[in-house]
């Protein structure tokens, strides 16, 4: 993976929420490492079940935390303001879907931080429909969106906040 170096964008609000999320799982991976260890002791059995999913529920964590300390490193802080008028990565804007009347407020970011909850607005994936056909996009600006479902929706962008 040293070849496979790519910069990851994330929001200053994102990189926080991934820490966070980092520093949980360093927890749970703790305790797992205690369970596992009591279960190891406890058994004198090794196809014991309860060891097996302490072993499997380990892994499951070490490989989240692996993942998120790659993610990490390899993140590249952004600015809304960098978009001058555009929508791009750590945009904030208002979306209106023209079928249903309704507006939502929305942030636009990298798939990496899409995936981490919490935050204050609902996050965008720059690599879903939506997010992709938002790239680059004004104020007052109108699209379609083809959905996976076959669905077309269009949305007006009403203000970049």
């Amino acid at each position: 993976m040293a070849g496979d170096y790519k910069p990851i964008k994330l929001t200053r609000e994102g990189f926080e929420r991934l820490e966070k999320s980092l520093e949980q799982e360093q927890n749970r991976l703790a305790e797992a490492t205690r369970i596992l260890q009591e279960q190891m002791e406890a058994s004198a059995d090794f196809e014991d079940t309860g060891l097996e999913d302490a072993k499997r529920e380990k892994g499951i964590i070490e490989a989240r935390i692996e993942e998120l300390e790659d993610t990490l490193s390899r993140a590249s802080l952004i600015e809304a303001e960098e978009h001058a008028g555009r929508v791009g990565l750590g945009t904030t804007l208002t979306l209106h879907n023209e079928a249903t009347k309704q507006d939502m407020k929305v942030q636009l970011v990298s798939a990496p931080e899409a995936t981490v909850r919490g935050g204050s607005l609902p996050k965008i994936s720059d690599d879903s429909p939506v997010g992709q056909a938002l790239m680059g996009r004004k104020k007052g600006e109108s699209f379609v969106v083809n959905l996976e479902s076959g669905k077309q929706v269009k949305y007006k962008i009403k203000s970049l906040d």
